[in-house]
């Protein structure tokens, strides 16, 4: 490995997904921009989609994405390879196989050695070929910050695509993976987290979520996303609003990682965290007094977010555990009326 005295969070302004633009100044950027009519889009920026899709003919066609972030951990490697599989997980949530990618890689290259570029290189290539696919290429520049992430192509039958719009009054809501990683992030820039924190952290954001491909072949799957900056509520109420339902959280059942509720107890809570809850202000209501802080934190390569039939669920969880996502559970249901009820 290369050069350890280099700390990668002190050379930027956030920590992986949580660097993301709040989700009112996007839609403010956003507005009026449309993708343009084109023959064949399938998908385009309409509902906040987690890939653009556009038909090939009528059993093929193509899903593309870009994700890319400042980074997340200190550790070169690890940092490429969570990126890499943050991007990944894109094309997964929309129940398709990748097939190549692209690397997407700014560096402060007064700061940083070639050798820790190198490595972060070596980490997305990693994580591309537990995909199963190659880097075919990339681009890359001098910056003021470390960025790194992929473009992303992949492939769907337009008959399973799976899109955040879609979830159906009375589905179960699943969630992947447990939250917390971006409370273990804020904590490894301080110098605060355990070697453990920082185990757990590594198995889940560098953990593939491939099982969206398999999900995107059960017509019982309605909608599906992927957790990410915007943390577990914020990424619900894009799939409620681009779907016209509202979900129900039972959040006892909200699966955690168990450090990051330590270093929660200690005070120590994601930067970001506090502009999602913002950004969820008048569209959850609580009705329970339990910590809410997690249900906000940014997740970087969080869980599959999945509404489906209920009499579906327990195979949805099964092909989860398959895929090594065995704190993979329903958190609620989705209802009629509009907005999160967190209970």
């Amino acid at each position: 490995m290369s050069d350890k005295t280099i700390k990668l969070t002190a050379l930027s302004h956030g920590l992986g997904c949580g660097c993301k633009i709040a989700s009112a100044t996007l839609d403010e950027l956003l507005g009026g921009i449309t993708a343009g009519a084109a023959d064949g889009l399938l998908v385009g920026n309409d509902a906040r989609d987690d890939a653009a899709v556009f038909a090939l003919d009528d059993d093929r066609a193509l899903v593309a994405t870009t994700d890319f972030f400042v980074p997340i951990v200190d550790d070169p490697f690890d940092f490429g390879r969570i990126a890499a599989a943050n991007a990944l997980s894109d094309v997964y949530a929309m129940g398709a196989r990748p097939l190549l990618a692209l690397n997407v890689v700014a560096m402060p290259l007064d700061k940083v050695p070639l050798a820790v570029v190198s490595d972060v290189l070596k980490g997305g290539q990693h994580a591309c070929r537990e995909a199963g696919i190659p880097i075919a290429g990339g681009h890359s520049i001098d910056a003021a910050e470390p960025i790194y992430g992929l473009a992303v192509v992949g492939e769907v039958h337009p008959g399973r695509l799976k899109r955040n719009a879609g979830a159906r009054e009375g589905d179960a809501l699943i969630l992947g993976k447990p939250l917390g990683v971006g409370v273990i992030a804020a904590a490894i820039r301080r110098g605060a987290a355990s070697d453990e924190a920082y185990r757990e952290l590594l198995r889940w954001a560098s953990l593939l979520n491939r099982v969206g491909e398999k999900l995107g072949a059960r017509p019982e799957v309605h909608a599906m996303t992927d957790v990410t900056g915007y943390g577990l509520l914020g990424h619900l109420l894009e799939l409620c609003e681009a779907s016209g339902v509202g979900a129900i959280v039972r959040q006892q059942r909200v699966p955690v990682i168990g450090s990051a509720q330590m270093l929660l107890d200690r005070g120590i809570v994601a930067g970001a965290a506090q502009r999602n809850r913002d950004g969820c202000a008048g569209r959850v209501r609580f009705e329970t007094a339990a910590e809410q802080a997690l249900l906000f934190d940014p997740q970087t390569n969080g869980g599959l977010l999945v509404a489906c039939a209920p009499d579906y669920a327990e195979e949805a969880l099964r092909l989860f555990r398959e895929d090594g996502c065995g704190r993979a559970c329903v958190i609620g249901e989705v209802c009629a009326t509009r907005g999160v009820v967190v209970c």
